[in-house]
């Protein structure tokens, strides 16, 4: 969670912040810098050209749309819970509480009457957009952005016509496909500001959140009471109700596995599930009934993982079938690999996030990627890989293990994930680039050294240059190259 340390002084406190503030955005020197989640909000808040010194959030919802869009939101039937919770539970405090939806539109605000007065003349109101690329940094924005609970208390704002309030906000993710629908937020002006506000608001969205959750096993309930006589597969077969999101809520045998890329597909036609099996997927009037049955004559064959990450994009193959994936899930897909005996979602958290990363993003985002490639491939308690992996950066370490550098270089590419800053990811990054620099220097191989000169590792070391001078014949044209490229590099250093 993003909070700061809480100042027996809110004013005191605000002062030192407006004294950040100024020198942040003057560039000039100043000893103390805004908090790490604060500097990375302003720096997306600056991309989208939000002028600190005088902007306001835009009227999107007119009243009469803000009904429509509060009542298809899911977050509707949490509010008594968050009333109770957040309202009724601290008496008259003076704060609001507000929830919007997962793009920053406030949909509901209520509290203490004299603050939402003060709220309607800075345009905190209902049918406003608090997103960051519109009204830049704010609790609500940030929560949404980061997808973890924040504070932002007075000068932390961007825009100078906040620097009176202090806000918490947290959000709140839809249980069946861990994506965050909302954020809930309490704000106030700044001696409203208490030690307890940013876990209480932590509290209710947890709350709202198990609401949810206890809304669509009800639900799920209703589907599986209504088309369990479905649940009587033929001889053969394997039959599961699924969700319309695609979870299985119910199968024959039990614990059956989903078939990978299940839904959506087109229904009706049958389609590979894998293993000698086919499938075909049948609407319901809510969700989707599975079938999957064995084809005779077939061999079943061992689901094969590929991972290529040593490219300038993650490249996933899964039985031949391309998966795309995105630069977080191919980050968690590296630490399963190299943890293949599993991890909890707080060793996860601590590989890929580091020490400021959130236990419930990191599940959030198996979740995703559990839907994308599978349950059968990334299994749970603890998560792991369930299918042979063939990765080329391990291909890479056990190469030079072999002693073979030329086809350890082959694979070694751009090095592991270039692109990623995961603690994980970097510590295998570093032990490949010096396991692979070493060989290729030990080989003393022009050819090898030219190759690996031109990798982005390569590219500009120096010894590697030299070894690279020394070896190559007098008359080879790459040495006049190789030559620029090293005085360059000296020069520079001097």
């Amino acid at each position: 969670m993003n909070f700061p340390e809480v100042s027996t002084d809110p004013l005191e406190r605000a002062r030192r912040l407006e004294r950040i503030h100024a020198a942040t955005l003057s560039e000039s020197d100043e000893e103390e810098t805004p908090r790490p989640v604060v500097a990375a909000s302003w720096q997306r808040s600056l991309q989208a050209r939000i002028d600190p010194n005088g902007w306001q959030p835009p009227i999107v919802f007119a009243a009469d749309e803000l009904e429509e869009q509060r009542d298809a939101h899911s977050l509707a039937s949490c509010l008594p819970l968050l009333r109770r919770t957040l309202l009724d539970e601290v008496g008259e405090c003076a704060h609001i509480m507000i929830v919007t939806d997962e793009t920053g539109h406030i949909l509901w605000r209520e509290g203490h009457p004299s603050v939402c007065r003060k709220a309607d003349d800075v345009l905190l109101s209902e049918g406003t957009r608090w997103a960051e690329e519109t009204i830049g940094t704010n609790a609500m924005g940030t929560t949404l952005a980061t997808g973890t609970s924040v504070q932002i208390h007075s000068a932390e704002h961007l825009v100078c016509t906040y620097h009176s309030w202090t806000c918490a906000a947290s959000p709140i993710r839809d249980p069946e496909t861990g994506e965050v629908i909302g954020s809930i937020d309490l704000s106030g002006p700044l001696h409203t500001m208490h030690p307890t506000l940013p876990a209480l608001v932590a509290a209710a969205s947890r709350l709202a959140e198990g609401e949810l959750a206890e809304q669509m096993r009800r639900r799920h309930m209703r589907i599986v009471e209504r088309e369990m006589p479905r649940l009587r597969p033929s001889s053969g077969e394997s039959v599961a109700l699924l969700s319309p999101y695609g979870r299985v809520i119910a199968s024959e045998p039990r614990n059956l596995a989903l078939p990978e890329g299940a839904v959506p597909r087109t229904c009706g036609e049958e389609f590979d599930a894998g293993n000698g099996r086919k499938a075909v997927l049948e609407p319901l009037t809510e969700g989707y009934l599975l079938r999957t049955y064995r084809v005779s004559g077939v061999k079943q064959r061992d689901s094969v993982l590929r991972l290529r990450f040593t490219g300038t994009w993650p490249e996933v193959e899964l039985n031949d079938r391309s998966v795309r994936v995105g630069q977080r899930h191919a980050e968690l897909l590296a630490a399963l690999t190299l943890r293949p005996e599993g991890l909890n979602a707080e060793q996860l958290t601590l590989m890929v996030h580091g020490e400021q990363g959130n236990p419930v993003t990191v599940r959030a985002e198996l979740h995703r990627l559990r839907a994308r490639l599978g349950n059968s491939i990334v299994r749970t308690k603890p998560y792991r890989l369930g299918v042979r992996v063939e990765a080329d950066f391990t291909a890479v370490r056990s190469l030079l293990r072999e002693g073979r550098p030329a086809a350890a270089l082959e694979r070694y590419g751009q090095g592991l994930l270039p692109g990623s800053d995961a603690p994980v990811v970097r510590a295998e990054r570093d032990e490949l680039l010096a396991g692979m620099r070493a060989a290729v220097l030990a080989a003393r191989d022009p050819e090898l050294l030219w190759r690996f000169a031109h990798t982005d590792s390569g590219r500009w070391d120096a010894e590697v240059l030299e070894q690279l001078l020394e070896t190559l014949p007098v008359r080879d044209w790459r040495r006049a190259g190789t030559r620029t490229r090293l005085d360059r590099l000296l020069n520079d250093e001097e």
